[in-house]
């Protein structure tokens, strides 16, 4: 078996539906990153792409978030509509999706334009 190249992070997060920093996976089924497996399974990089569930991957305010894998690409606000996309774009394109990813300038930031003022 060929070693993994790529590794695909989906945030399985969940918080209360009032929590200020937002969450997720609201719904708790784990659909994101089951769309990202079936997707996945259905191309030539199934064998040297995985897709893993992780926890709280701290972009809360751009949730759901997916980050990729050597790659450093972070995309925010992913919806199932958009797991097709992310694959075959950048996955097997090499060319991530510019319109789902979280600018540099918001990463780990306390400032953002998509973040809310503390005690909000």
């Amino acid at each position: 078996m060929p070693k993994f190249v790529r590794h695909i992070f989906i945030c399985g997060n969940q918080r209360p539906h009032d929590h200020p920093r937002g969450c997720c996976d609201r719904s708790a089924t784990g659909d994101l990153h089951r769309a990202f497996k079936v997707s996945l399974a259905q191309t030539s990089a199934r064998a040297t792409v995985r897709a893993n569930k992780s926890g709280c991957l701290d972009q809360c305010e751009h949730g759901p978030t997916v980050v990729v894998c050597p790659d450093a690409v972070w995309y925010g606000h992913v919806t199932l509509q958009d797991v097709d996309e992310i694959v075959q774009s950048h996955i097997l394109g090499g060319r991530p999706v510019e319109r789902l990813q979280i600018p540099d300038s918001c990463l780990n930031a306390s400032t953002c334009e998509n973040r809310k003022p503390s005690g909000s």
